[in-house]
């Protein structure tokens, strides 16, 4: 029996998802001290118990999660309107290590995808899509490019793709936070955030008295991110269409939304309320991914052979190695590298969401980090493919 669930009840279950993920986190010390965020704890909860129900033929349950690009865009809209051009001096030196970081995640991940698929007997092509193509690329670059390697007659490729991509998604939502945690820990570290702020007159719009949630300020905070968000869907198809690069929406509407928050700061720095638009970017975030991770078909993890969870194995442990004794010495060592490690954790094993929410539940706790939230999503979004992409392709045909 297949049971399919309309938009309004997966919205419900995502809600309900993050409030079980919350009393969860609340209850168990485990995960409240490693700071796993809460819609993958009630996401990857739900997921198991969809999974179980379809293994033991009781109900096939389908999600409607088309609204789940809608979140995400609303979400990386409301980082756009968090930054200022003030702020993108202070974090540019950062920003280029972190992106060259990133190119060197893709190569890295590839080889390692590569040679542990040839030790192993496997295709390696098959190889590929176990590295970079769903580690940094995730369930979209596993899908196209899966697609390609199948009809050059790799049978599975893109199922074992998406399930690389999956596996790596549980993964980087499970270790971004305790990575973070560790050395915020060992280092003794703390948000300087306020002090920042308070030096760089780029910022004076977080100083002032912040204005009463009523109707009318939610009301004019939805029209600017409205705004951002048709300007910013339009700008990405023209630019895809005259480049043929992918834009991605919510990259192009960041930027949109960059610019307007800059303008807007010009003329009078409060039209942008800064604690509306942080509430409802944490209300977008969790029921995307809240979304995201109840929906995974974990069956699909099942299915892998050894050798393939070998070769997952061995990218999340050399991730977590590079990010923890390698980047977060590159970055500077201080609590902003600690929080963009966690980022990096995230978006290099799935999905750019997942990395923020693994800095979010940082950094609710020990502190914003303005840096990070403006570098990681920026890269892991949209600049990472400029590396990426070369990489993968150079790749498959080299072994095709």
């Amino acid at each position: 029996m297949t049971l399919e669930l309309n938009q309004v009840t997966t919205i419900f279950l995502a809600i309900a998802v993050f409030v079980i993920g919350s009393y969860l986190n609340s209850k168990i010390k485990i995960l409240d001290k490693y700071c796993i965020p809460a819609p993958v704890v009630g996401g990857l909860l739900l997921a198991f118990i969809l999974t179980t129900l379809r293994g033991f033929d009781v109900v096939n349950v389908t999600l409607d999660t088309s609204l789940q690009s809608l979140f995400m865009l609303v979400f990386f809209t409301t980082v756009g309107l968090g930054a200022s051009f003030g702020l993108i001096k202070i974090g540019g030196r950062l920003l280029v290590i972190y992106w060259l970081a990133c190119g060197f995640l893709a190569l890295v991940q590839s080889a390692i995808g590569i040679s542990l698929a040839s030790l192993l007997n496997l295709d390696p092509l098959i190889g590929v899509m176990m590295g970079a193509v769903s580690m940094e690329g995730g369930h979209g670059a596993a899908t196209a490019f899966g697609t390609t390697i199948e009809a050059m007659g790799v049978e599975g490729a893109l199922s074992i793709g998406l399930a690389a991509a999956t596996a790596g998604l549980v993964a980087g939502g499970l270790l971004g936070g305790p990575i973070v945690k560790y050395l915020i820990n060992k280092n003794n570290l703390k948000s300087d955030e306020e002090l920042e702020l308070a030096d760089s007159k780029s910022t004076s719009s977080f100083s002032h008295v912040a204005a009463p949630i009523t109707s009318r300020v939610f009301m004019m905070q939805l029209f600017v991110l409205g705004f951002c968000m048709a300007v910013g869907s339009y700008l990405g198809e023209w630019f895809t269409g005259v480049t043929d690069f992918a834009l991605p929406n919510y990259v192009s509407a960041m930027f949109v939304a960059v610019i307007v928050r800059n303008v807007l700061d010009k003329f009078n720095d409060s039209i942008i309320e800064m604690k509306t638009i942080g509430i409802i970017g944490d209300i977008t975030l969790s029921i995307f991914l809240s979304m995201a991770l109840m929906s995974i078909k974990l069956w699909e993890i099942a299915d892998l052979a050894l050798p393939l969870f070998l070769i997952i194995f061995v990218q999340v442990a050399f991730i977590a190695l590079f990010g923890t004794f390698v980047l977060f010495r590159l970055l500077g060592k201080n609590y902003d590298a600690a929080v963009m490690v966690g980022g990096f954790t995230g978006h290099g094993l799935g999905a750019t969401p997942n990395a923020m929410a693994s800095m979010d539940a940082i950094t609710s706790r020990y502190g914003h980090s303005q840096k990070a939230y403006l570098v990681v999503p920026i890269v892991g979004a949209f600049l990472i493919d400029v590396f990426a992409m070369p990489i993968i392709l150079t790749t498959i045909n080299m072994f095709s």
